[in-house]
């Protein structure tokens, strides 16, 4: 038996000539982190926004246990918890209103506790204009997750969140899951994707272009090892030299980053020109390519 929770199944969505996802599928199963990852435009907010039944699809089906979004909304309202890139708030609801007013509709009680985890117990009584950027994503975090849903779709929940309210939000997704919630994210921020997901999908112009757990994606890619080098006096920058192996090079900040094909004589090799020429060694990271090198890889062929 299938225990696929979301089911999107040859989805397509167009806005007058533009196709904005065009005949996507992919499922999630129960207790799993899957991410929709793409660039801008790509139709990660329209096929979230399609499953939570706020926008209706032209073609294919998606269904969220068993629900269809569009035609039994009703029946969705408790199954999912959601939070969009932008809220709809009043801006003089309080945030202790705003709390008590979701809680209300899913008919729980209060959940003031995650205000405090979410660093907003300070902030009860502050009305929403009063709040930052990343305060007011707190709140929306905040109010997405209040009454226990089974299903949870975010929408770039870290976001102008500081350093210690994303270490939250991830510790809370994490107790979410082990609980059993399904969660479906979208998000820009790679690293995060790759530690927290279990499978992603990476759309392209609405289209998926590839889809697996982040390990099998990065493994599918140009196979290259990628070493990053960082000398006392940069003699790396302006290096006309080639070393033997490498496919690529980039200067990022201090660093010089190089992609290799056969990582012993590359790395062999650049040691020797660093030391000919009497420059010292800072840093010297050998790794494999991370989830963001292999996006870059996808998006900037247009393919896989």
């Amino acid at each position: 038996m299938d225990d696929s929770v979301i089911q999107v199944q040859n989805f397509r969505k167009t806005y007058g000539d533009f196709v904005a996802v065009d005949d996507i599928g992919f499922n999630v199963k129960q207790g799993e982190i899957f991410g929709l990852l793409g660039p801008n435009g790509a139709g990660k907010t329209t096929t979230l926004e399609s499953l939570e039944g706020l926008r209706i699809p032209d073609g294919g089906s998606l269904q969220i246990m068993g629900v269809d979004p569009t035609r039994e909304s009703s029946k969705l309202r408790n199954m999912i918890g959601v939070q969009l890139q932008t809220s709809g708030l009043p801006e003089s609801i309080r945030v202790d209103e705003a709390m008590k007013f979701f809680c209300a509709y899913h008919e729980v009680a209060p959940q003031y506790d995650l205000l405090n985890r979410l660093g907003l117990g300070d902030r009860m009584r502050a009305q929403y204009y009063q709040l930052s950027t990343g305060q007011k994503r707190r709140l929306a975090l905040a109010l997405a997750i209040a009454h226990n849903p089974p299903v949870l779709i975010l929408d770039e929940p870290t976001a102008g969140l500081d350093v210690p309210s994303r270490v939250e939000l991830h510790k809370i997704i994490r107790e979410l899951k082990g609980s059993g919630t399904t969660i479906l994210i979208a998000t820009h921020d790679m690293a995060e994707a790759e530690e927290m997901t279990d499978r992603v999908a990476i759309l392209l112009r609405g289209e998926i272009v590839t889809i697996g757990t982040p390990l099998e994606i990065t493994a599918t890619g140009a196979e290259l090892t990628k070493v990053s080098v960082r000398t006392a006096n940069s003699c790396l920058s302006n290096a006309e030299a080639s070393f033997p192996g490498v496919n690529q090079q980039s200067p990022k900040e201090e660093y010089v980053i190089f992609f290799s094909e056969n990582i012993g004589p590359t790395v062999s090799a650049i040691i020797a020109y660093i030391e000919a020429r009497g420059d010292t060694i800072i840093d010297l990271r050998v790794e494999r390519p991370s989830l963001e090198d292999r996006f870059l890889e996808i998006t900037d062929r247009g393919n896989v």
